[in-house]
């Protein structure tokens, strides 16, 4: 098991199997699903078959999201990180996504904020990344706060998939 990072209240690591009720629970959820295409997945099946698809990216890309774990109580909450798209998507090609997602019990504790820090942290010092991009919905007040509140600019909005979303972007920063 890789771990990527690791926050004062989580370990950032990746995707595994073991995540699979977890998992359900999160891509089952119509909320959390609401400003994501609004597909909940129905079966465990299509769960692992998503788990799968992260763990691809591992191998092919270097990068995928990764399992937000607790300390605590060592339960996964959701997910976090970087994403290589490949696509082309609002003119740009090859480039790092940022994304976040929780089980929705988990919401308004600050864990998105905290472990998205965490994730531009591994893109611009372990990627040597130079900058990251970020989406979001217009309508997701939550996610478009979270990313203006660490620092990514807001560039535009586009329309990805017939839906008007913001297109974000943050540079890295220069370090004596």
């Amino acid at each position: 098991m890789k771990i990527f990072a690791e926050t004062e209240r989580f370990i950032l690591r990746e995707i595994l199997p073991i995540d699979v009720e977890g998992f359900f629970e999160l891509n089952a959820d119509p909320e959390v699903q609401k400003y994501l295409g609004n597909k909940p997945i129905t079966s465990t099946t299509q769960a692992i078959d998503d788990i799968n698809f992260i763990r691809a990216q591992y191998l092919s890309n270097g990068i995928g999201r990764w399992a937000i774990i607790d300390k605590k109580t060592n339960k996964f909450i959701g997910w976090t990180g970087l994403k290589l798209i490949t696509e082309e998507t609002n003119h740009h090609k090859n480039y790092y996504d940022l994304g976040y997602r929780l089980i929705k019990k988990y919401w308004g504790q600050g864990i998105a904020t905290e472990t998205a820090i965490a994730s531009l942290e591994y893109a611009f010092d372990k990627l040597q990344a130079n900058e990251v991009y970020a989406i979001a919905d217009c309508e997701n007040d939550g996610s478009n706060k979270i990313l203006n509140k660490i620092g990514f600019s807001f560039i535009e909005t586009f329309n990805f998939d017939g839906i008007k979303h913001n297109w974000y972007k943050i540079e890295r920063k220069t370090r004596d």
